[in-house]
This record gives C-alpha cells, structure tokens and sequence, in this order.
C-alpha cells in the first residue's frame, strides 16, 4: 500500500529529524517544504509567507509525487503547515492514503531547541509559527515534551504499519 505521510508543527519541535527517521526507517522519499520555498525563491518576503507561496511550492512538486506514489514509493513531507489549504490541496492532489501528525511541545522548548541551530529562526518567528500550527488540528496529535526523537519516531511507525 503506497501512501504519504505529513508531520507538521512548529519550529524548533523536532519535525525534520523524525521526518527524515521515518523517511528512511520506511524506505520512502522525503521532502522538506522548507527547502522547497527556498529553492523557488517563495521565503523571500518580509513578515510570514503567504498561503499563496506554499500553495504554489506544493503545487510544483506534485506530479513527482504522484509517481513516486503510483511506483509504490512512499513520501514523506515535512514542514510547518500551518495553512489548512495546504493539507487541503495534499489530500485532494494526490489520491492515495496518507497519515498526518502534528508534533506538539512547549513553546519555551521551541524557542529553546531553534536557538540552537546553526541557522536560528529566532524568538519572534519561533512564536508567531507556533501561534500559526495551534490555530487549528489535524491528524494525530503527538506531544514531544520529555521525549527522544527516536521515542517520537517509533511511535509514529507503530501507527504507519
């Protein structure tokens, strides 16, 4: 059974290590969708980015994921979403099974954890991202606070298989 797998939530909560985990513990394609707004210049404004952008990145990558997914490779992606049209469009693009899950913590821990990257968001954007995934739920909710990457990991694989 081939399908697609999201893990969003906030900035600094741990989202691309346990994507990439999975991604690799499940032999499937990962995409960052960071890398991607970086890559076709959508980041480049002042403030957050608009739905817009994200639509547009997502949109780019989607007839390469339709067949991965129709040559039974699974994907991975891994980004904030803190758009519901961008789940939206997911879910009605590509017609195969998918599982999302939001990585939850404490927001002093995200601010903490992205302050210690090499490339550092900072406090205000740490908080206004973490404001913009709690507007709303979806999928499986998973809190982080206290665990390893590999707990949060191997509990999302029990729900994959």
């Amino acid at each position: 059974m081939n399908f697609f797998v999201v893990i969003r939530g906030p900035l600094g909560v741990g989202k691309t290590t346990v994507a990439k985990n999975i991604a690799e513990a499940i032999g499937a394609e990962y995409i960052s969708i960071d890398e991607l707004l970086s890559k076709k210049k959508l980041d480049r404004i002042e403030g957050r980015i608009p739905v817009e952008n994200f639509l547009l990145a997502t949109k780019s990558i989607l007839p390469r994921v339709k067949k991965l997914l129709k040559t039974e490779k699974n994907v991975v992606f891994d980004g904030n979403f803190y758009n519901r049209n961008q789940i939206v469009q997911l879910v009605e693009e590509l017609p195969f099974a998918h599982f999302i899950f939001t990585l939850n913590a404490p927001l002093a821990i995200c601010i903490k954890r992205d302050s210690q990257r090499k490339k550092s968001y900072g406090k205000q954007a740490t908080k206004a991202v973490y404001n913009l995934v709690s507007k709303f739920k979806i999928g499986r909710n998973i809190d982080t606070n206290g665990k390893s990457e590999d707990e949060v990991t191997n509990s999302i694989l029990k729900t994959l298989r």
